[in-house]
């Protein structure tokens, strides 16, 4: 036995019924898979799990806590998606309006008859650009936007969904701000963070910098190899490539990247979406109906994605849970994963949010092990 294997406390709680979570994210800190940690499952106005341990650091130095901010990469995408079913929700905008509506000029090399929600289920042909994009590119909101507004596709727009796994951000928020003058992370914050008292951020006050977890790259080399890739595959994870520690720098935790740089604990994101489970209202506030959340999680295309590889059903910016193979095992779930393994994820049926975060970095973009391990004790325990 080395010394790594001495026992992590475990932190939180778990409701009756609910032991097998709490041994499963043991087991996981005891076999040195993580290094700090949060999952966490809500129900009700409750969590019926509710479990973090571990360190915010590489040296261990400091304690992994309840409200300690991971980078959540992807899964931020999801909080991105929730944006637009509020705006679809207050009457701003619909799936089915032409993105040109509002933004004339994204209309360039024939982009003119994409729809929101073609564009937030990765159809526009946009994965990337032709010409280098920048790290410093990735924190120019507008600058990127109207880039992208002038580029050339690269296929056929509204055809077939190719993940733009960083690009996503940009005409998403270019739209938030066109019609309600906000940024997103402002939008985000005031109008659903705010209300619903949730502690998740796009775009990182200087404020709340002592909560930052440090992310660590992944121990075995990434999924993405470049030896089976096809030239989209590569152009689009090779420009721009955020590497697994960029978000340790103060510069990306500023900007306000809602493909990519959300930070947020299990428990704000499970309830978040837990809340969206339940019908979409929560603290005394409503901000969801049926309508918007059917429109949010309606099928957009159902395809084998060109970036991705893999088949998969995509909503208005959050993914389905086609055949129950990502969320558990209802149908009607969808959510979000991000590179490395954490993911948050809505529930209707069972009326739960769950979400779990980390900070070592597995090599996946979605389907981590361990966050597989602790859905799958999870839904053992729900029955």
């Amino acid at each position: 036995m080395s010394h790594a294997n001495t026992e992590t406390k475990i932190n939180g709680h778990v409701a009756p019924g609910f032991e097998g979570v709490r041994d499963v994210f043991a087991a996981q800190f005891e076999s040195g898979k993580e290094v700090g940690a949060s999952f966490a499952i809500y129900k009700d106005g409750d969590y019926l799990v509710d479990l973090w341990a571990g360190h915010a650091d590489k040296a261990k130095t400091k304690a992994w806590a309840r409200d300690t901010l991971p980078n959540v990469w992807s899964t931020t995408k999801a909080v991105t998606a929730l944006c637009f079913a509020l705006l679809v929700e207050r009457g701003q905008l619909s799936y089915d309006d032409k993105v040109v509506k509002y933004w004339p000029e994204f209309g360039a090399h024939g982009k003119d008859q994409l729809t929101i929600g073609q564009v937030l289920s990765h159809q526009a042909g946009l994965s990337t650009l032709r010409e280098p994009i920048s790290t410093e590119d990735l924190y120019d909101s507008e600058g990127l936007a109207a880039r992208m507004a002038a580029a050339e596709p690269l296929w056929e727009p509204g055809t077939r969904s190719g993940y733009h796994a960083i690009t996503f951000a940009y005409p998403a928020a270019e739209l938030v701000r066109r019609i309600t003058g906000k940024t997103l992370g402002q939008f985000f914050r005031e109008e659903i963070a705010e209300p619903w008292k949730i502690d998740f951020h796009i775009g990182l006050p200087e404020s709340e910098e002592g909560r930052v977890a440090e992310m660590l790259a992944a121990v075995n080399a990434s999924a993405l190899d470049p030896t089976n890739m096809t030239d989209l595959q590569k152009l689009t994870f090779s420009n721009p490539a955020p590497s697994e520690t960029l978000p340790n720098e103060r510069a990306w935790r500023a900007a306000e990247i809602g493909s990519a740089n959300g930070r947020g604990s299990a428990s704000a994101l499970a309830k978040l979406f837990g809340n969206v489970a339940k019908g979409g209202t929560a603290e005394g506030v409503s901000l969801f109906s049926a309508k918007s959340l059917d429109a949010l999680t309606k099928e957009q295309i159902l395809n084998e994605d060109l970036v991705l590889g893999l088949p998969g059903s995509w909503g208005a910016g959050v993914l389905r849970n086609l055949g129950g193979l990502l969320y558990g095992p209802n149908e009607p779930s969808y959510g979000h994963s991000g590179w490395g393994g954490s993911f948050a994820m809505s529930d209707p049926v069972a009326g739960i949010g769950i979400s779990y975060v980390m900070n070592q970095m597995g090599p996946d973009l979605a389907a981590d092990p361990r966050a597989m391990a602790l859905l799958g004790a999870s839904y053992e325990a729900l029955g």
